[in-house]
């Protein structure tokens, strides 16, 4: 392998929310940090190498993303999702949560509904409470350690509620399901039937396992291609999170009008011109890096599945279907879920992202992030393990 993942990095003192702001979230600095979903990897070389040489020209004004940008762009989402997009119907913004804020203003109003599958990416949640929509929730269905989507339930809410906006999170964020083109298709029939417009969160796009493949929303057909605002990111495949470069994907022209309207209210134009060199860097050169990324993960997913079922066989952690992050069901140790966080944090000595953070349906489960060494991820799970085995 070209890459060395293994090498451990140290990230204090980099301003990091991951290992430098536990004291004022809440924790000890002596816990081991699994919470935030980036990597403790270095992102590719070729990556690093553009940035040098943007950063050697010296001048940082206002910059905008050329044709070659978005062609790039473009070229990637139909060679990896085949997906094919005309170029001109993306729209840079600073990240998907921004993006999301920018969906409810452009195409709600205050104290309409907003639909959310909790558990769900808790931003999904925040921003539309934050900019004073009704948040409806149709939860996702907990069965034979996967879940599963309540479509009765669905196109009840969105009936019953006059939902007028759908947040998906595509694959989903933290319960790791690589939606079927299936079942993407009859939310989507849902949707069209009813007139909801569906925003999709697609940013773990590049995060499907074994024989799974990722299928973006608009895709399915040009009538859900029609009602759908695809927002895709760079940031988790790369690492590059804080460059702050989300591209999204509008093909209807009407809404991409209202959209580019709502921009113009945030005051965002221009992008970070550092964020735009490495995600053409990224999507021009980043393929070696990414596939070796994607084995090493890939492997540390598996390791922490089969550790935590031989020394903690009371927890269920499946190998996801999607993403980095592996979603861990407490619910058999029969814990109240306060006691849960106090065990993990006090007794273990870990930062996981608790559950309940992505809805109340998340009670008793913990979100690991494995993107990381492997003897830092061993470190975490035998803290974990002694502290359930006593």
């Amino acid at each position: 392998m070209k890459y060395n993942f293994d090498e451990k990095i140290d990230r204090h003192g980099s301003s990091c929310i991951k290992f430098d702001f536990a004291k004022e979230r809440g924790h000890s600095p002596n816990e081991l940090s699994f919470w935030v979903a980036d990597m403790d990897f270095c992102t590719a070389s070729e990556i690093l190498d553009a940035l040098h040489e943007r950063i050697n020209h010296g001048i940082f004004g206002y910059t905008d993303p050329d044709t070659k940008y978005f062609e790039t762009v473009a070229k990637w989402i139909f060679e990896h999702h085949s997906y094919e997009i005309n170029p001109e119907w993306i729209s840079v913004t600073p990240g998907v949560v921004f993006s999301i804020g920018v969906a409810i203003e452009a195409f709600t109003q205050k104290g309409e509904s907003v639909l959310i599958q909790p558990p769900v990416y808790y931003p999904f949640s925040w921003t539309t409470k934050q900019a004073n929509r009704k948040i409806v929730e149709n939860p996702l269905i907990w069965k034979e350690n996967r879940y599963e989507i309540d479509f009765e339930d669905f196109e009840k809410k969105i009936e019953s509620e006059n939902v007028r906006l759908f947040l998906l999170c595509n694959p989903h964020n933290p319960g790791g399901r690589s939606w079927t083109k299936d079942e993407l298709s009859k939310m989507a029939e849902i949707c069209q039937k009813h007139g909801v417009l569906v925003f999709s969160d697609e940013i773990h796009e590049d995060f499907v396992w074994g024989n799974k493949k990722h299928v973006p929303f608009a895709s399915i057909s040009k009538e859900t291609e029609k009602i759908c605002i695809t927002a895709t990111s760079p940031s988790k495949s790369f690492n590059i999170a804080g460059l702050q470069i989300s591209n999204n994907i509008i093909s209807d022209k009407n809404l991409k009008e209202k959209w580019q309207r709502a921009m113009d209210m945030f005051g965002y134009s221009q992008p970070n011109v550092l964020g735009l060199t490495a995600c053409q860097a990224a999507y021009t050169h980043g393929e070696v890096w990414l596939n070796e990324v994607r084995a090493y993960i890939e492997k540390n997913l598996q390791f922490a599945s089969d550790f935590i079922q031989t020394n903690i066989p009371k927890a269920i952690a499946p190998v996801p279907e999607a993403t980095y992050l592996l979603w861990i069901d407490f619910k058999k140790l029969g814990l109240s879920d306060k006691e849960l966080n106090r065990r993990i944090t006090e007794g273990a000595g870990l930062w996981l992202d608790a559950g309940r953070i992505f809805g109340k349906s998340g009670k008793n489960f913990q979100r690991i992030n494995v993107a990381t060494s492997r003897a830092y991820l061993t470190e975490g799970l035998e803290r974990l393990a002694k502290e359930f085995q006593k």
